[in-house]
């Protein structure tokens, strides 16, 4: 849990950065290579890759010791540490939308956790048909990428941050992979594929990621990241790793609840007036 939690933090701080620097560059390099080289140059966004990278270690570390479904909507409270940066920041206090936000997405992860309970959890054999849930997603997030490229910047950026979303739930899946099959000695890590498709995905999502901070404002494209990731994560936890949730009445009920409040209140967060306030110095085509 509290692995989880200062992952969160570092990733959520690590977006706030990125967003920054990415928000001020040229939309013709939306989903181009040389976006990200471009990035690379700046201090500000290196910092925050900085801060995402630590965030994922803390989140490997966590899913050493706990199931996808068991992390993952603790990763989805980066959006609250990341508006309490910006409060320290602009030194500014949180209103009313941010606490009942704030309120709304930690007692969604509450809930969801008390309620459904998850537990256990096994790798499964790198020929299992089981990984066939990593085609689901692929399929997914290029059907997210398609229609994003025919819709206007502020679809296309929410569009292309869910699609990043889904890919960092599927990072976080390969990654619990990975450090099961490496307890199984350094002969099965190496002679299993998901380590290797590990870091390809991880920077497709990047991609995606910094895409999106291009194209629209921080309250357009981080609530898609941020509600897209848990979702994914828990279902490939389930699908996969064979992950038990409760499943009675009471507990489906409880299941359901949370993740709602959980995404009722990342819309709420994603309104939040210090997340327009990242707009400042945006490039002239856009007025």
């Amino acid at each position: 849990m509290l692995f989880g939690l200062m992952a969160a933090a570092l990733i959520g701080v690590g977006f706030m950065a990125q967003q920054h620097a990415a928000y001020t560059e040229p939309l013709a390099e939306i989903l181009h290579v040389r976006l990200l080289l471009h990035l690379m140059r700046k201090p500000l966004w290196r910092f925050g890759i900085g801060a995402m990278v630590g965030g994922q270690i803390l989140g490997a570390l966590a899913l050493r010791r706990a199931g996808v479904a068991q992390i993952e909507p603790l990763l989805a409270t980066n959006l609250i540490f990341a508006l309490a940066v910006s409060a320290l920041v602009y030194q500014e206090r949180l209103g009313r939308g941010e606490w009942l936000g704030a309120v709304l997405v930690s007692g969604g992860v509450a809930v969801f956790l008390a309620s459904a309970q998850p537990r256990g959890g096994r790798v499964p054999h790198p020929t299992s048909l089981t990984w066939i849930a990593v085609l689901a997603v692929l399929v997914v997030t290029a059907g997210l990428v398609v229609v994003a490229l025919r819709t206007g910047l502020k679809t296309r950026a929410m569009l292309l941050a869910a699609a990043a979303g889904v890919l960092y739930g599927l990072q976080d899946a390969l990654t619990r992979g990975s450090l099961l099959t490496l307890q199984h000695g350094v002969h099965a890590l190496v002679t299993a594929w998901p380590p290797y498709a590990l870091p390809l995905v991880a920077v497709l999502g990047i991609l995606l990621n910094q895409s999106a901070f291009d194209a629209a404002p921080l309250r357009i494209s981080l609530p898609a990241t941020t509600a897209a990731e848990p979702i994914t994560g828990i279902v490939l936890g389930v699908a996969i790793f064979k992950e038990q949730l409760r499943v009675d009445v009471y507990a489906l009920a409880g299941t359901v609840a949370g993740l709602v409040a959980l995404v009722v209140g990342i819309v709420i967060l994603g309104r939040s007036p210090f997340l327009v306030k990242s707009d400042a110095g945006r490039r002239d085509e856009d007025d």
